[in-house]
């Protein structure tokens, strides 16, 4: 594949053709039980099928399409158990994998855009070590000076046409977001697609992501847990940084690892995610599995974690995470419903003239504070589950609160990293200290002396 498929039409029917096929899958399907199979067995054989086809599509068209998928393979842990378990395979496959394109390609492309410093890059692999929703990685050698050592870096290429792929893909997954939210189950796809489309600019821009890159590395140059790669060039489509020596991503241990393993990297993922914003006055915004690398101990114990792809990143207008998010949470925790109502309106989630009930707020809201109440949480995708079940269920007394609710701009992508991040947590069933972690990175939490 020497790009991404770019033609908007051939593009918008393989989009357009996923409800479709669906829709004739389960006409088959429902052919088969008036022959006699058991309709579990014939609901299995929809689900499996729908979902390699879903995220086959979405892999291979790379851009927006692949993005969404990735998007959703954060959220996979609310998906209900009998619809889990046909995506769950498919789903990680996308966080570390896409078809790559040509080496020759990628020459070309370096070639151009870091011209004359191109000459700097004395060796490139013959293939990606990683792919991704908009560009693939490679492994190769940069030499600052003639007589200055190699060092081994990250050559990040963007693929042909990913600008335009992106923001076409993103536009007809919102014009079919209605029909193709049967595809996924109990996930809200519009506001998913339309907080993507907000972001799309950003993420192709390689120098900002550079310019976002070398802040984390800064920040985090001492930090006895976490490692961020340096930026060392950058071009308009093509950004190079230090190589990361790494076993893994996070989707590893998510299929494979220990207790042990999942409880402490779990726990650096949080660290991380709440450090951040304090450090950087930025949010790493983008919390899929694949994003996060595994640098174990030199006995092989758990040890540090690497974190790539700084794309997806929201710059605080604050310097850091709003002091009323913290007071939200702490309010909520302590379970205070007066409260409750009057930090929320302060902070905008409620008009003026909206009217809630403070008990019925600290339910529907339970699954954002829950964490925080005990010493260490346990995380798993049965609580997950039972939380996205419970906020859903029109027939809860906390079903209405979602509609009178406003998201202030300045919280959206707060809110889903935060909602991100937890269904990460979910898929390691993860045992962290989260209230310890907010208490020590999130303004405004830590109980009043």
């Amino acid at each position: 594949m020497a790009d991404l498929p770019r033609k908007a039409a051939a593009r918008t029917a393989r989009l357009a053709a996923l409800p479709l096929s669906y829709a004739g899958r389960s006409a088959v399907g429902f052919g088969k039980r008036i022959g006699g199979a058991p309709a579990e067995a014939v609901l299995g054989e929809i689900q499996q099928r729908t979902a390699e086809q879903l995220f086959r599509t979405l892999g291979e068209l790379k851009g927006g399409a692949m993005k969404f998928g990735q998007a959703l393979s954060v959220l996979e842990a609310a998906l209900p158990d009998e619809v889990a378990a046909p995506y769950r395979d498919q789903l990680t496959k996308l966080q570390d994998s896409a078809p790559p394109m040509p080496t020759q390609t990628v020459r070309d492309i370096i070639a151009r855009e870091l011209a004359p410093d191109a000459e700097r890059l004395v060796w490139l692999d013959g293939g990606p070590t990683a792919s991704a929703s908009i560009g693939q990685v490679h492994r190769g050698r940069w030499r600052e000076t003639p007589d200055a050592p190699d060092q081994e870096v990250a050559v990040k290429v963007q693929y042909p046409g990913a600008g335009d792929a992106l923001r076409a893909d993103l536009r007809q997954l919102a014009r079919l977001s209605r029909t193709i939210g049967p595809l996924v189950p109990g996930l809200d796809v519009k506001p998913l697609v339309e907080e993507m489309q907000a972001r799309a600019v950003e993420e192709l821009d390689y120098r900002l992501e550079a310019e976002s890159q070398r802040a984390f590395h800064l920040a985090f140059a001492d930090d006895p847990w976490i490692e961020v790669p340096d930026a060392v060039a950058v071009g308009d489509t093509v950004l190079v940084t230090q190589w990361l020596e790494s076993t893994a991503s996070l989707a590893q241990v998510i299929r494979e690892g220990s207790q042990a393993e999942r409880d402490h990297y779990g726990e650096l993922l949080v660290r991380f995610l709440l450090a951040g914003p304090a450090r950087t006055g930025m949010l790493h915004a983008d919390p899929h599995p694949g994003n996060f690398r595994l640098l174990p101990g030199p006995d092989g114990s758990p040890g540090r974690l690497g974190i790539l792809d700084f794309g997806a990143v929201a710059r605080l207008p604050d310097g850091g995470l709003p002091t009323g998010l913290g007071a939200m949470l702490r309010v909520c925790s302590d379970g205070d419903p007066d409260r409750v109502v009057e930090q929320l309106r302060t902070e905008g989630f409620l008009r003026d003239k909206i009217r809630l009930d403070g008990a019925q707020l600290i339910d529907y809201l339970s699954p954002l504070f829950e964490p925080t109440r005990v010493e260490r949480f346990r995380f798993t995708r049965d609580w997950m589950r039972e939380q996205f079940e419970r906020i859903n269920n029109p027939k809860a007394p906390s079903y209405t609160v979602a509609i009178k609710l406003n998201l202030p701009p300045e919280y959206l992508l707060i809110h889903r990293t935060w909602v991100g991040g937890i269904g990460v947590l979910c898929q390691l069933g993860a045992e962290v200290p989260f209230r310890e972690l907010l208490e020590e990175f999130v303004p405004g939490f830590a109980p009043s002396a």
